[in-house]
């Protein structure tokens, strides 16, 4: 393990990677001993620089974690007001006014509610690392069945197929991963092609994780926007496809947080395939 030593005061601490080793006689004993130091100051110095970056890094993304938090929580309750009476307007002086009167309460509560769905969403995004549940042992199946469960309308007026091959069990928050699987089936549902949608899961072992796969048949997207659709707020489509832009960013924050990576293979016309890891439960490698 390297060492420091305030050798030289003009250029600071000089850090040095030291070795011992013994010199053997040829009867077999140990003659003597070879000391060897070899300065590593810049590789110390280059290591202690990384670690300050990552050390700052860390700091901001938790600034911009409560930043988001306050923001979207103290905008909630204003915004829930204006909303109300936007609404009450509506319900009260609907067809009482002339026609573009009645369009432009309409497009007023629109945007309200809209606004307010980006609130909900960016808050529920600023509480993925500070309000995540325990990780727990868990079959990946339950936390699928639970996403359809929270999806049974949208699942029956939509018509979606949604079909597992055997799945492993893993260590994760059953929360969040119940909030992936739904992400992902909503944004096959939202962005299916003429054909009735689909959607199919399946996993894999490879170097050390699991590595899942949710392939649907929807519209597909452009190859080079595989990695932008996972920002905040990111939407490649225009107002036909309703959305606030975070449910993507949401799954790339869950998955980071499980130490796993998220990324999406795709063409336009042929669907999508989301690929996401997950670390192997070294005690249980059975597929369930």
């Amino acid at each position: 393990k390297p060492f420091d030593f305030p050798d030289q005061p003009d250029r600071g601490t000089t850090y040095w990677d030291w070795s011992l080793r013994p010199v053997f006689e040829q009867d077999g004993s140990v003659g003597g001993l070879v000391f060897s130091l070899i300065d590593v100051t810049k590789r110390e110095m280059a290591a202690q620089e990384i670690r300050q970056k990552n050390e700052a890094l860390a700091k901001a993304n938790a600034e911009l974690q409560q930043f988001a938090y306050i923001a979207s929580h103290d905008l909630q309750e204003p915004l829930r007001m204006i909303a109300s009476y936007l609404q009450l307007i509506e319900r009260r002086y609907k067809d009482k006014l002339d026609t573009n009167a009645n369009e432009f309460i309409a497009f007023a509560v629109d945007g309200a509610m809209r606004l307010q769905n980006m609130i909900n969403s960016l808050l529920e995004y600023s509480r993925i690392e500070s309000r995540g549940g325990l990780f727990a042992p868990m079959a990946v199946r339950e936390a699928i069945d639970k996403a359809l469960a929270n999806l049974r309308i949208a699942v029956s007026e939509s018509g979606i197929s949604v079909t597992t091959e055997k799945l492993p069990r893993v260590v994760g928050d059953v929360t969040q991963l119940t909030q992936l699987f739904q992400n992902l089936i909503v944004n096959a549902i939202k962005f299916r092609s003429s054909e009735p949608p689909r959607v199919h899961i399946s996993a894999f072992a490879k170097d050390g994780n699991w590595q899942f796969m949710v392939e649907d048949n929807g519209i597909g997207i452009d190859q080079q926007y595989g990695e932008k659709i996972f920002n905040i707020f990111q939407r490649l489509h225009g107002a036909e496809y309703p959305g606030t832009g975070i449910g993507l960013a949401l799954c790339k924050r869950i998955i980071e947080r499980h130490g796993g990576k998220i990324w999406v293979e795709s063409k336009l016309g042929e669907g999508a395939k989301f690929f996401f890891t997950l670390p192997i439960l070294k005690a249980d490698m059975e597929m369930k």
